[in-house]
Formats: structure tokens, C-alpha cells, sequence
């Protein structure tokens, strides 16, 4: 009974050797994506332009896509209607776990999200984020995103 076997292990050379180990797949940034835009929600609610333009690189754009057509501007134009202290509250929040992907140095991120004007609903939509590495950090590069005020998720 233990001949068939030692006559198995007789038949491996020395040389015979396991495959290479397959190098594991380098580490998700999906969280990592996801802090300039949480940092980006932030600063407009606190009303910082300049804590706002921090999260992104100034060379995008914003683009905001509603019945009434696509409205287009920079990141320094919708930084400086941000003023602490002035106007209503403002809070922008994704819903549900946002749909990320991630190659080198370029993600995506998108995900439905609700706009609050002093804590009522105002619209909804779907956001979608570019974003890019810059000196090891994620910075958001533009922003898309689409308004409606009917068919909302739940806040």
C-alpha cells in the first residue's frame, strides 16, 4: 500500500519546483478617492472657498446638466461664491455606496447624491467626479452632475 506512493514521490526531481507566488494586486485607493470629495462637501459647508479649492485641481470644471440646459464654470468661479457666515446652510450628500474606479493615477467616482438648502431637499441627481493623484494626494478634477427635483432618494 505505501508502494504506490513512494513510487510517486520517486518520480519528482529535486529540481522540480512550485510556480512562482503571483505578486498580490497592489492595495485599493477606492477610500483614498473618496476623502478630497468628503473634504469637498466639507468646505462647502462651512461656506470655504479656499478650503474648497483645496481639494481640487484649479485647471477643471464644474458642469451641472438640467432640464434648462448645461450650466459650465471653473473651480475659482464656484469657489468664490462661498463666503462663511453668508447665505442659507448647504449640504450635498452622496447616497448609497458610490460606484468607484480606480487605474494608476486617475479614478472615477459615481453616485446618486441630495442637495440640502437649511436641511430641506432642494434637487438630487447623480454626481460623477474625475479625479487625479497629484504629489502622491487625490485631487478632483472636474464634476458633473445631473439636477431634478422629482424622484429624489430618500435623505
Amino acid at each position: 500500500m505505501i508502494a504506490p506512493i513512494l513510487l510517486a514521490l520517486a518520480t519528482l526531481s529535486p529540481a522540480t519546483k512550485l510556480p512562482p507566488a503571483q505578486a498580490l494586486p497592489p492595495a485599493s485607493d477606492e477610500q483614498a478617492v473618496l476623502v478630497p470629495i468628503n473634504q469637498l462637501f466639507a468646505a462647502m459647508k462651512a461656506k470655504d472657498g479656499a478650503r474648497m479649492l483645496a481639494q481640487v485641481r484649479t485647471d477643471g470644471r464644474l458642469t451641472g446638466v438640467s432640464e434648462a440646459g448645461a450650466k459650465t464654470s471653473s473651480w475659482s468661479e464656484f469657489a468664490a461664491g462661498f463666503k462663511p457666515g453668508e447665505g442659507p446652510a448647504l449640504e450635498e450628500r452622496l447616497v448609497g455606496a458610490p460606484a468607484i474606479e480606480v487605474d494608476g493615477d486617475i479614478a472615477m467616482v459615481w453616485s446618486p447624491y441630495v442637495f440640502l438648502i437649511d436641511g430641506k431637499l432642494s434637487h438630487c441627481g447623480v454626481d460623477h467626479f474625475d479625479l487625479v493623484r497629484d504629489a502622491g494626494q487625490w485631487k478632483v478634477l472636474n464634476i458633473t452632475w445631473t439636477k431634478r427635483k422629482t424622484d429624489c432618494p430618500a435623505q
